[in-house]
């Protein structure tokens, strides 16, 4: 039996492939620890995995909606959430990763947990990387579209050869945002880094795992080795509460399916404006609604339309007429899973990747969030709905993603890493 630490951080899109993997790695007969921020605490326990908290909490960082808000701005978002959010807390999270290393066989990487591969360093431990969608290779061969620079989506023609000297400066612009890590190394007498931490640095010499589904991005020459395309870990944390899935399934046998929208864990916080226009598309087209819209309250709602709070993606997207969703890799899955045609209104980070990737297989329209009005989510839709090939490649696609066992795959990849070194 081998003793697995998983870390890391992020929403609720960030936790749950990790604790999918970590209880497959129970169900083998293994221990998993999962090390995360204090507010996960009880959806890990609730999980039967054993919690470590790792700084900072939630809590100490400040009010949440302002923090995606900022987080989610396509020019200085991911700036702010490196220098911002992840840098200032890297060495409180080191000192709580080197506790809950204690005992551990193998340790598991997010591609933001910077600490633990120094972590692994110190303690001489071997580790595993995971990658949680296609963007986080940055690929040459297979370029990601980048929010804040979609003008080279234009040149896609071009590559390799054009996106290595773009990536090349892109590093050498932003290398000054790791200069933590720089230091953190030099105080613990490690040799510094060839590699910066936010790219090459994050993958693991010894094993890779890309918890996605291989649909969406066939392997590059220049992806990292070893390396395996486990397929997406699927967990939705706790089921609905009877009253709201007994209120669930009497709207939908009341009626046509429904258009469901979604914006995932994180999106969700900067959706005021987005559901009185999802809620005027639906009226336009004459079609029902059901909105899940987390924390926002959204007082009384037309006939033919319904909003919970929270509801597994697994009970309401397959029976969507189609599904209006942001493509966070998490939601992507689950809607391919669906076999319903899908509308993506993407907002940052790896969303518009995603989203182009998910269009390329014929199965879905993009709108970006910030374009969202209720006469485009009308003009939209209506091609969607009335385009049979969108459905017919949805239900394809799901099919073929029907037998996929991410958790297990990933389970069974880092099983095998422990008994071999």
């Amino acid at each position: 039996m081998s003793r697995f630490l998983l870390t890391t951080l992020g929403s609720l899109g960030d936790l749950h492939p990790y604790i999918a993997v970590a209880a497959s790695l129970i169900d083998r007969g293994h221990q998993a620890v999962l090390a995360v921020a204090g507010e996960y605490r009880e959806a890990v326990e609730g999980a039967g995995i054993e919690f470590a908290p790792v700084r900072p909490g939630f809590a100490e960082l400040g009010d949440y909606r302002s923090l995606v808000a900022k987080s989610f701005d396509v020019r200085r978002g991911p700036e702010f959430l490196i220098r911002e959010l992840v840098m200032p807390h890297l060495r409180t999270a080191y000192a709580d990763l080197w506790t809950a290393s204690e005992g551990a066989d193998l340790l598991v990487s997010h591609p933001l947990t910077y600490a633990l591969p120094v972590v692994a360093e110190k303690r001489g431990l071997p580790w595993a990387a995971t990658i949680l969608s296609p963007m986080s290779f940055f690929s040459c061969y297979d370029p990601p579209t980048i929010p804040s620079l979609l003008w080279l989506d234009h040149l896609r023609s071009f590559r390799p050869w054009l996106y290595r000297p773009v990536f090349g400066l892109a590093k050498l612009l932003i290398r000054h945002w790791e200069r933590p890590v720089r230091e953190l190394r030099r105080e613990l007498y490690l040799p510094p880094l060839r590699r910066l931490a936010m790219f090459e640095g994050q993958f693991s010499p010894l094993v890779n795992l890309a918890l996605f589904d291989q649909l969406l991005a066939p392997p590059q020459p220049d992806w990292p080795q070893p390396l395996t395309v486990c397929g997406t870990p699927l967990f939705e944390g706790p089921p609905a509460a009877d009253d709201v899935l007994d209120d669930l399934a009497e709207f939908l046998a009341a009626g046509e399916a429904p258009l469901v929208f979604a914006l995932g864990s994180s999106a969700v916080w900067l959706a005021e404006d987005f559901w009185p226009e999802a809620i005027a598309a639906a009226a336009e087209l004459g079609r029902r609604a059901v909105l899940i819209t987390g924390t926002e309250q959204l007082g009384p709602l037309p006939e033919g339309v319904r909003a919970f709070s929270y509801l597994p993606y697994s009970k309401i997207f397959p029976a969507a007429a189609a599904i209006v969703h942001q493509a966070g890799i998490g939601t992507l899955a689950q809607a391919l899973r669906a076999g319903r045609p899908q509308l993506i209104v993407p907002v940052a980070f790896d969303q518009p990747d995603n989203a182009r990737r998910a269009a390329g297989l014929g199965l879905a329209r993009i709108l970006p969030f910030r374009e969202v009005t209720g006469a485009r989510l009308v003009a939209e839709l209506q091609s969607l709905l009335a385009d049979r090939q969108y459905r017919d490649n949805s239900r394809e696609i799901a099919g073929q993603l029907a037998a996929a066992r991410g958790a297990d795959c990933a389970a069974e990849a880092l099983i095998g890493v422990a008994r071999s070194v």
